[in-house]
């Protein structure tokens, strides 16, 4: 291997770390300082370097999405499912295919394509991308209500199949022209789902029996789990199931079981993922040639806005009404339709193909790809924040350490740095409120350890080192929260000075406030209420405004609002 393209591909990876951290600044996607440095490198750019392999592009493109997916997967909280799975199926489903026809006919119009090049485009550009949408809500520090986040996170992560069969059953008819390739094509939707599905399932069961039952260097956990869970993507594509979809439910498996050495697993596949992303978004950057892009700056505009502004929308409306989102929900959700890796990748399949037009086709869905992250990306988190779907979200630990011993069970060790105005004033350890299972370990100030005992005094600066469990990270992170909330998400601000049961009467909230609640029977709960207004599927951060009272749900536990905060309208 020449030693010249070994230096430019690591100062490409150096080039692009290093300015990620302009994308938060400018409020730029960082995805697209990826494509941005690829496309620099190529031949239209100072780079100059020629890259036309459009089969090696595929198969690390194909790779870098599957150790993506698992990421993702592993991320994905099962209790989400509650509330996204069925909108997200019926989006990742119905929805690519309402999308793939009404993208084809604007298609259609401004390419002047034969009408199967246009639906060939439409399906392309059908799905949403999870890498693009999480890294933009992550890298903003947004925390979406649960309805919300869990829908798009499912969608993104599922919708994969459904373009791809849409992809390839159009490349099969336009390049074989045969009469039964829509049938054949029905036949490999139902193999890509009913084959990835399961063998997604018993792939993550076999992981994480795996992982449990054998003893490592703690290195090598988190490269057996990337190993194993290729191998489940590989032997699914093998077997004509979607790899995609298997690698991802793979990843829901292993994130939602008892998983040992779980927090090193997840830290090492952070960084997996991020440098997959660099290394996907590059290549694709290569691949383009930017002067070919220009031709297609009128026709493409119109179809990116029309994808964005119209058909998103129409789409997610269409999908969306009968599961109980409110308006605004369904505003950024038809919103956030963001375009990434995935049209890119597939739009290479009609260039393998050698179809007439193929290139057109590669171009189109690299510029909607660009316009979307350019449009979407930038004021996704803006959006959010003007239709008030943030809630407010717990501070994680610094540090997880798993105990790799048997006598820990599934003790941790935890760091957790005090900051903020809330610490300025030392606090005794023996009155801070630790959850059960949780015990001091030691205290770091100023470079040093110091033995705990009930009267020593903690304040700004320590940094308290304990054993606990991952069940009481939640409560811990309340105790020990080191970070200023914005005033709109402060807890009093957000849900109000008084905290109700989900049991309570309204007629009690009645009596006890001296309030008149005409709108709902004084006999309703005010759980009940939340299940009317939501279609039994509340999450936290739901209002019900009755009269001049608001209640806002702040805990949910199995579909049930368990506590309430009640807000006094001035």
């Amino acid at each position: 291997m020449d030693p010249t393209f070994t230096l430019i591909g690591a100062l490409m990876l150096v080039f692009s770390i290093v300015l990620s951290p302009l994308s938060s600044r400018v409020g730029m996607p960082v995805l697209l300082v990826f494509l941005g440095v690829g496309m620099l490198m190529g031949e239209d750019g100072p780079g100059g370097i020629e890259f036309d392999d459009v089969e090696l592009a595929v198969i690390i493109a194909s790779l870098a999405l599957a150790v993506i997916l698992l990421d993702g997967g592993m991320r994905t909280r099962a209790e989400t499912f509650r509330v996204g799975l069925k909108p997200a199926l019926l989006l990742a489903t119905v929805g690519v295919a309402m999308t793939a026809v009404g993208a084809a006919i604007v298609a259609w119009w401004v390419f002047d394509l034969h009408w199967l090049m246009a639906l060939l485009i439409g399906a392309i550009i059908s799905s949403t991308d999870a890498a693009a949408v999480f890294s933009l809500l992550q890298g903003r520090g947004l925390h979406l209500n649960e309805r919300v986040s869990a829908t798009l996170e499912i969608e993104s992560g599922s919708n994969d199949p459904m373009a791809i069969f849409l992809t390839l059953m159009l490349v099969t008819l336009i390049s074989e022209h045969q009469d039964g390739a829509i049938a054949s094509g029905l036949l490999m939707l139902l193999q890509q789902f009913g084959i990835g599905a399961p063998a997604g399932l018993l792939g993550g069961y076999l992981i994480v029996a795996l992982v449990n039952r054998i003893h490592l260097t703690p290195a090598l956990y988190p490269l057996l789990v990337a190993a194993a869970g290729l191998a489940v993507f590989a032997a699914t594509n093998a077997v004509g199931g979607s790899g995609f979809l298997a690698i991802y439910l793979s990843g829901v498996v292993i994130g939602n079981r008892q998983v040992k050495m779980m927090p090193l697993i997840l830290q090492v596949h952070d960084g997996l993922a991020w440098l997959a992303q660099l290394c996907l978004f590059l290549i694709l950057g290569l691949l383009v040639t930017p002067s070919e892009l220009v031709p297609l700056l009128g026709s493409g505009l119109i179809l990116a806005f029309a994808l964005i502004f119209v058909i998103r929308p129409v789409t997610v409306m269409a999908t969306l009404w009968p599961f109980g989102f409110n308006r605004r929900e369904i505003g950024f959700i038809s919103w956030v339709g963001l375009r990434g890796a995935v049209p890119i990748v597939l739009a290479l399949f009609p260039v393998l193909a050698d179809l007439p037009d193929a290139k057109l086709v590669f171009h189109a869905a690299f510029f909607i790809v660009l316009v979307s992250l350019l449009v979407q990306g930038t004021t996704m988190a803006p959006l959010a924040r003007k239709l008030k779907l943030e809630v407010p979200a717990s501070e994680a630990p610094f540090r997880r350490f798993p105990l790799d011993v048997p006598a820990t069970g599934d003790h941790e060790l935890m760091l957790f740095p005090l900051r903020g105005k809330s610490w300025n004033k030392p606090k005794k350890i023996s009155l801070l409120r630790l959850p059960e299972h949780t015990a001091v370990a030691g205290i770091f100030r100023d470079r040093e350890c110091l033995q705990p005992h009930p009267d020593l005094e903690v304040s700004t600066g320590d940094v308290l080192a304990l054993f606990a469990t991952p069940v009481g990270v939640t409560e811990l992170s309340k105790v020990l929260s080191t970070r200023e909330a914005p005033k709109h998400l402060a807890e009093r601000t957000f849900f109000g000075d008084f905290v109700l049961n989900g049991d309570a009467l309204l007629g009690d909230v009645e009596q006890v406030y001296g309030i008149e609640l005409k709108e709902m029977p004084s006999e309703l709960t005010l759980a009940k209420c939340f299940d009317l207004r939501t279609k039994g599927h509340p999450v936290v951060g739901d209002i019900v405004t009755i009269g001049p009272v608001s209640l806002v749900a702040r805990a949910i536990e199995a579909d049930r609002v368990t506590k309430v905060g009640l807000k006094m309208e001035s």
